[in-house]
């Protein structure tokens, strides 16, 4: 009885150490976030200047970069960013002009592959703008920009973000400029004087227009476009106007605003609101028109223009910012396995600011509760007699010249079980980075839920059974001792 204490106590004492130590290793702690899709996701700030970031202040982003750390070949390589102005910083990229609906915002993104293979990403989105612009509107962000690359080979990726890159597309199209416009300037201004509330039948556009009779007066506008229109009266009362562009003689250099398109003088007293020159062909960008009165006596008149911007196949470069990393760089390894072969998470994100462990068992046991082993336990195994069996063993004379079949016990394997905590990633370099998990893949952080309640629950379960186990076997034995008392 004292040997079956005795037995009881040490095996609820392994069982209790085995729960403890099982503890010690697989409970999570610090944040969670892996949801076993073996996706790295890194947070990384950047500073973009140039370009839509305007008055030469810096716009601050906040990004997100998801990366998948296992993949079979044959499965595409998916890069995804999501995009925010960083909170708290006001600056924000600002329309370079005034612009019609129409507008869209280019991100691009660059990703340095090396490896098994070297390579660039680009990821890219697009968002279309609300509504007209004005210079310092607002522009809106792509929600996010992805990319992706063919997998056609095994082996381990390191895949690493890099610069971003924000570009404004202006719409094609037309915009009308009023003569009150305030881009519009008219030098000797007091030369210049302003007509209101004209007829409606004069068909002047918003019913006003600008003129002068002082010979060399002139007004300017500057636009943002590839072509130009100048709007005004024929009038038997108007003279010939001169066109510069950029300070350039333009083509036509002039125009005779009291004759009619054909060349014939003009019997309208007044026909406003008619396109009487234009220019087209610009490069896009901004440019400025001059109009001046070229005859005494005779008026020149503004009543409009309309600035014409053609559809343009790459955003100009003077609307590109340019955004580097604010924080160290940033990598992941990415696994790309055989097909049929269940990859290992590999990924790694760095810098990383903290070590999740994870638990290796290096042993099964297999073992067949009566008789011989069918099984070959492969952790550690060490061979106990547990007790003598009847059976067609070795033959011992007895008493009365009659034998006795006695056969001894086949040992049974006990397994050791050696759990492996092993780091999966370096010591943070960068505290900027924040790694956030998304997956399986060992980025840093443990799984989100009440893992480890489950696994407190298996581990007294564990020792439930150890413990009835434990009761059984030294059953067993005492039994086997008064058998062979009594024998």
């Amino acid at each position: 009885m004292v040997r079956w204490r005795s037995g009881l106590r040490r095996s609820l004492a392994v069982s209790a150490l085995c729960l403890f130590g099982g503890a010690l290793v697989a409970l999570p702690s610090g944040a969670s976030g892996a949801s076993g899709s073996g996706i790295a996701e890194l947070v990384v700030d950047y500073s973009c200047t140039g370009g839509i970031a305007l008055g030469g202040s810096t716009v601050n982003l906040r990004t997100k970069v998801s990366i998948p750390t296992t993949l079979t070949v044959g499965e595409p390589l998916n890069i995804g960013w999501d995009l925010n102005y960083r909170n708290g910083d006001p600056a924000r990229f600002g329309s370079p002009d005034y612009f019609g609906p129409g507008g869209k915002v280019l991100v691009t993104g660059n990703v340095q592959m090396s490896g098994s293979w070297i390579g660039v990403l680009q990821p890219k989105g697009v968002v279309d703008q609300p509504g007209k612009l004005q210079p310092g509107s607002i522009l809106k962000l792509p929600e996010g920009i992805s990319d992706a690359a063919h997998t056609d080979q095994a082996g381990t990726l390191k895949v690493s973000p890099r610069k971003l890159f924000v570009d404004f597309m202006p719409p094609a199209g037309e915009i009308m400029v009023n003569n009150d416009d305030p881009r519009v300037k008219y030098h000797a201004a007091a030369d210049w004087y302003e007509l209101n509330d004209e007829a409606l039948s004069i068909g002047d556009y918003g019913r006003d227009l600008h003129r002068t009779d002082r010979v060399n007066s002139f007004a300017t506008f500057t636009f943002t476009g590839t072509g130009i229109e100048y709007i005004a009266r024929r009038s038997t009362e108007a003279g010939q106007v001169g066109f510069k562009i950029d300070g350039q003689d333009a083509t036509p250099a002039f125009i005779d605003a009291s004759k009619d398109a054909d060349g014939t003088p003009t019997n309208a007293a007044h026909r406003g609101g008619l396109t009487l020159w234009r220019f087209n062909g610009l490069k896009y960008g901004e440019h400025t028109i001059q109009v001046t009165n070229l005859e005494a006596g005779k008026f020149a008149q503004v009543d409009a223009f309309r600035v014409i911007t053609k559809q343009l196949q790459n955003p100009p470069a003077d609307y590109r910012a340019t955004c580097a990393l604010v924080s160290a760089p940033v990598s992941v390894d990415v696994t790309i396995s055989e097909r049929g072969v269940s990859p290992s998470p590999s990924g790694t994100g760095s810098p990383d600011p903290s070590v999740t462990p994870s638990t290796t068992p290096t042993g099964s046991p297999t073992a067949t509760p009566t008789g011989t082993p069918t099984g070959t336990p492969t952790g550690t195994a060490t061979p106990t007699p547990t007790g003598t069996q009847t059976g067609a063993g070795n033959q011992t004379p007895g008493p009365n010249n009659t034998t006795r079949s006695t056969t001894t016990s086949t040992p049974k394997p006990t397994l050791t079980v050696t759990a492996t905590v092993t780091p999966t990633r370096p010591t943070p370099t960068a505290p900027q980075v924040v790694i956030t998990p998304s997956g399986g893949a060992q980025t840093g952080e443990a799984p989100e839920g009440g893992s480890g309640l489950g696994l407190l629950s298996a581990g007294t379960a564990m020792v439930t059974g150890s413990a009835l186990g434990g009761v059984a076997l030294m059953r067993r034995r005492a039994a086997h001792a008064r058998g062979q008392r009594d024998s």
